[in-house]
C-alpha cells in the first residue's frame, strides 16, 4: 500500500525541486521549439539584446517552479495540487529551453537565482495559504502578466533570432493556457493593489535580472 505524502514530505520534494532549477542542468520532456532551427548570424549588439532577454525568461521559469511547487504544498484540493503540478511540468520545459537558449547565445542565467527562487516561493505560500480559489487567481493573473511580458519580448528580439522567438512564441501560449485553466477551475480575480504590486515587482525583477 502506497503511503500518501504528508506535508513535511510535499516541502521537501518542493526543496528538492528548487536544488534542482537552480543547481542542476534541466532536461525538458519535449523537444525544444528552437530545435531544427539554424543558429542565425546575429551582431554583437543583436546577441546580447537576445541573451539578455532570455536570460530574463529563464528566471521566470525559475520563478515559476517556486511558486507552482510552493502553490501545490499548500493546496487543500487535491485537483487542484494536480494543477499546479501539471503546469509545473509545462514550466520545467520553459526552463530547459531558456537555459539552452542562453547558452547558445554566449551569455548566463542570472547570478541572483537563488533569491528569486526563494522570493517566489514565499510568495507563493502566502497564496496557497489564502485558499485555492485565490491561490488560482493568483496563477491566472500572474500568467496574464507573464503572457504580455512574452509579447513584448517578440516585438524586441532581433528579427533574425528565430529560435529564440520560437520557444517565445510556445511559452506564451502555453502561459495563456496555465491562466485559462486556472480560470475555469473557480479562480478568483485579485483586488487591484495586489495586482498593482505584483506589476511592481515584476518590474524590479525583470530589470535586474536583464542585466544580472
Amino acid at each position: 500500500m502506497q503511503r500518501r505524502h504528508t506535508r513535511i514530505d510535499e516541502l521537501c520534494i518542493g526543496l528538492d525541486n528548487g536544488l534542482r532549477t537552480l543547481f542542476a542542468r534541466a532536461h525538458a520532456a519535449r523537444r525544444s521549439p528552437a530545435a531544427d532551427l539554424p543558429e542565425p548570424a546575429l551582431t554583437e549588439a543583436e546577441r546580447q539584446t537576445s541573451a539578455a532577454l532570455m536570460r530574463v525568461n529563464h528566471v521566470g521559469e525559475v520563478c515559476a517552479q517556486a511558486l507552482y511547487q510552493s502553490q501545490a504544498l499548500w493546496s487543500r484540493d487535491g485537483a487542484h495540487a494536480a494543477h499546479f503540478r501539471a503546469a509545473a511540468a509545462d514550466e520545467w520545459d520553459h526552463l530547459a529551453w531558456t537555459a539552452d537558449r542562453v547558452h547558445r547565445l554566449q551569455g548566463h542565467t542570472s547570478y541572483l537565482n537563488p533569491l528569486w527562487w526563494g522570493g517566489a516561493f514565499a510568495i507563493g505560500s502566502l497564496a496557497g495559504l489564502a485558499g485555492d480559489r485565490w491561490s488560482l487567481g493568483f496563477v491566472i493573473e500572474t500568467e496574464r502578466q507573464v503572457e504580455a511580458h512574452l509579447a513584448s519580448h517578440l516585438d524586441r528580439l532581433p528579427a533574425a533570432d528565430l529560435p529564440s522567438r520560437a520557444i517565445v512564441d510556445v511559452m506564451k501560449a502555453e502561459e495563456a493556457e496555465h491562466a485559462a485553466t486556472a480560470a475555469r477551475a473557480g479562480g478568483e480575480t485579485l483586488p487591484a493593489p495586489v495586482q498593482q504590486a505584483m506589476r511592481l515587482a515584476a518590474k524590479v525583477m525583470t530589470s535586474v535580472a536583464h542585466y544580472l
